[in-house]
């Protein structure tokens, strides 16, 4: 079962849970095609509900105002795994249409089941233990059973950078969190890469080239990204190949974002997937022939994908909230970036900033990737989000 396609069906709506950055982007995508689109969030200040052709106020964890959004549109689909499960559950049974599938958003919304799914499908990943609080983990680190270094992750709930503790030595055990867990040995990696694929419903799978990425130290968030990679072609055709693998074994209709660890032995390992538009992808949308949000559209529409070609190099890099600065947002040094040239920014429209919040984006395009890395790094120090 799928939807009517929306060219030939202008009065067909694609429903949105969630009303963030990537909702607004994906409502710009539908918008450029007159493609109809309702957005639930609590909020109609959140940076999709201006956009969208509908805004319905709820929240997207509950089960009522899921269910009853739901029932609004044609299809509906998320930018945010914390959508409530049971409603999609329920909507699915009574035949509307829902990308992810909730039994995918099910697994990968808790870290654990997403990682014993991997291994059972003999997919690359690290081992993992499961606790049930700190104490047990301290009490294992006692008892010699787990051993520093290792990285913590709570099994739910965790996002740009949150409900993840690195442990390098005895002092950062103060950072560990509190709640149901999985622990992970702390690997050495050589690089991480993400690959966004999509499939429809016909089984049809399209991947965007590899991109490699490089994080904050203290937020654990994506500080800037580049495509090409540089791993090479040998590399990068493995990378895709396991994401190809990971989207068919989950049977989702839409987009997956997987990303990866390239160990120092040459190996991939999977760290995790999202199964939605992703912040590796942003850079599709200046330097690819098709962006990912319109490829995310087309898939769960089950219209032919586009074969994802890069067309120009590029950085991406976050703007993110300062440190010390909560409040009412205000952009600083943005003029300097749009005098460049090349040079794409895009403001997410969210009315207060906080430290490390993700406020925005830009992407630099370049026939250089050293020369968009040049300039990305000068625009990371020019540009500041403060209040």
């Amino acid at each position: 079962m799928h939807i009517t396609n929306p060219f030939a069906n202008p009065e067909k709506i694609i429903g949105i849970c969630g009303g963030g950055q990537l909702g607004k982007m994906l409502c710009e995508a539908a918008s450029a095609w007159d493609w109809k689109t309702a957005v639930l969030d609590q909020s109609p200040d959140d940076p999709a509900a201006r956009l969208a052709h509908k805004f319905v106020q709820g929240d997207f964890t509950k089960y009522e105002d899921v269910l009853n959004f739901g029932k609004q549109v044609d299809v509906l689909t998320i930018e945010i795994e914390k959508v409530n499960l049971e409603a999609l559950i329920e909507l699915e049974k009574m035949g509307k249409i829902v990308h992810p599938s909730p039994r995918a958003l099910g697994i990968i919304k808790d870290k654990a089941l997403q990682k014993q799914f991997f291994i059972d499908q003999g997919l690359p990943t690290v081992p993992q233990e499961l606790f049930d609080t700190k104490d047990d983990v301290l009490k294992a680190i006692e008892s010699g059973f787990l051993q520093i270094p290792f990285v913590q992750k709570l099994r739910t709930d965790g996002y740009d950078g949150r409900g993840v503790a690195i442990i390098r030595t005895e002092e950062d055990l103060n950072l560990l969190l509190d709640g149901l867990c999985l622990v992970e040995p702390l690997v050495e990696i050589e690089a991480e890469v993400a690959v966004i694929a999509a499939r429809n419903v016909n089984g049809e799978i399209k991947t965007f080239p590899p991109v490699a990425m490089a994080f904050h130290p203290e937020a654990n968030l994506v500080e800037y990204l580049y495509c090409p990679s540089g791993l090479g072609p040998a590399l990068e055709l493995e990378a895709t190949q396991i994401a190809q693998a990971a989207i068919e074994a989950l049977d989702i209709c839409g987009l997956l974002a997987v990303e990866m660890f390239l160990t120092a032995d040459g190996d991939w390992l999977i760290n995790e997937v999202a199964p939605r538009p992703h912040n590796s992808g942003h850079h599709t949308i200046e330097c690819c022939n098709v962006s990912q949000f319109q490829q995310h559209l087309l898939a769960i529409c089950n219209l032919p994908l586009i074969d994802p070609q890069l067309q120009l190099p590029g950085v991406m890099i976050n703007l993110l909230g300062e440190e010390g600065f909560e409040g009412p947002v205000k952009y600083m040094g943005v003029e300097q970036a749009l005098r460049l040239g090349s040079v794409y920014v895009h403001l997410y429209g969210k009315k207060i900033t906080k430290p490390f919040r993700k406020m925005g984006h830009i992407t630099v395009a370049n026939r250089s990737v050293s020369q968009a890395i040049r300039t990305a790094n000068f625009l990371k120090e020019h540009i500041k989000v403060i209040s």
